[in-house]
């Protein structure tokens, strides 16, 4: 008999955030492995810290947080290997991933490795897109708006593309893009439509107006939201609540 892998989907930050059915796999499971850059700590960790307990093992997944491409694929079959000898003595692995593992998750790169050798089990999370427009105060879409999540890196053309033709628009890893993108969301006329967030339900989140965002780099986890569907959503700042 060998161990359960699990993919727990820890949500955007705010512990609470988290489902019972992760916090009970979590707190359960023998092993607990998460993604850490080799400079700090790592953020999958940080929001479900409170839960664990010192007789669990803890396996960071060392992922190197550079600009340009670094062997991904070595970090996950190395990774694989080492959650494999736990799984075949018989222990069980909870696989922290930030928001959802199936939505742009770290996760399925161990899944595609070991989903064919191992019993899986999957546990949705809230994505930070979810979260977004729950802070922000105004529906990602509705009726028939069809709502694309366009990568921050994607290529100018294809964004003019997405800008032209969507309903609701959602920008994820923004980052050092920022600048870029405001620039093509200014060239459409549509910066009055669009949101800026960054860290959502962290003690430091930021929500404005993307008029109202300064030139520069964002940080990673931020996101921009733009509606130019049929709907009249009205775009205003949430009241800071707990």
């Amino acid at each position: 008999m060998t161990g359960t892998l699990y993919g727990l989907g820890v949500g955007p930050g705010d512990p609470e955030l988290l489902t019972l059915k992760s916090h009970r796999i979590l707190t359960s499971s023998p092993v607990v492995a998460y993604p850490a850059p080799d400079d700090g700590v790592s953020f999958a960790r940080s929001i479900v810290a409170e839960f664990l307990h010192n007789d669990q093992v803890e396996f960071p997944i060392i992922v190197p947080m550079r600009v340009e491409r670094f062997p991904a694929k070595d970090v996950y079959d190395q990774a694989a290997l080492g959650i494999a000898s736990h799984l075949d003595s018989g222990r069980d692995v909870a696989v922290l991933c930030e928001g959802d593992p199936f939505f742009y998750g770290s996760f399925m790169y161990l899944y595609e490795r070991l989903a064919g050798r191992y019993p899986v089990q999957t546990v949705p999370g809230v994505s930070s897109l979810m979260a977004s427009a729950a802070r922000l105060g105004r529906p990602l879409a509705a009726r028939n708006d069809v709502l694309t999540v366009v990568p921050g890196p994607s290529d100018d053309d294809t964004i003019r593309g997405h800008l032209q033709s969507g309903d609701a628009l959602a920008f994820i890893k923004v980052g050092r893009h920022l600048e870029r993108l405001c620039g093509l969301i200014a060239e459409a006329g549509l910066t009055g439509q669009a949101a800026y967030l960054e860290r959502v339900t962290l003690p430091a989140e930021r929500i404005t107006p993307l008029s109202d965002v300064p030139e520069g780099a964002a940080p990673y986890f931020s996101i921009i939201l733009l509606y130019r569907g049929a709907e009249d959503w009205i775009t205003r700042l949430p009241v800071a609540s707990a």
